[in-house]
């Protein structure tokens, strides 16, 4: 896994993502999901594509119930964008066609 992705928790969920003057994307996953699985190779490149213009975390939804929950998450994976603390889009499973393109448009519409 990129170095360039946080990992997420209970613990520091607030301060990398709530509290972050940058945008964010994290990825609300699980080890035993298939398309999560799919995705994540385009999560570790966009992480290290965007390394200190946005943060890119990754948030195991089976050890971090309360988050998820917190977001609504019912279905893995969830993809959602934060921008100033708030939720400004959340993509559910893997989107069709070119993901990556669909990922990295959202992301960078954050920053303009």
């Amino acid at each position: 896994m990129s170095s360039s992705i946080v990992i997420l928790d209970e613990s520091n969920f607030e301060e990398h993502i709530l509290h972050s003057s940058l945008p964010a994307l994290v990825d609300l996953w699980a080890p035993w999901c298939a398309p999560c699985r799919m995705v994540a190779p385009i999560i570790e490149e966009l992480a290290e594509a965007y390394q200190g213009k946005a943060v890119v975390g990754k948030l195991n939804v089976d050890e971090n119930h309360a988050i998820a929950s917190r977001y609504g998450v019912t279905s893995i994976p969830t993809l959602i964008f934060f921008h100033n603390g708030e939720v400004t889009e959340q993509l559910i499973g893997v989107p069709a066609g070119n993901a990556k393109r669909i990922i990295e448009d959202k992301l960078k519409d954050m920053m303009e």
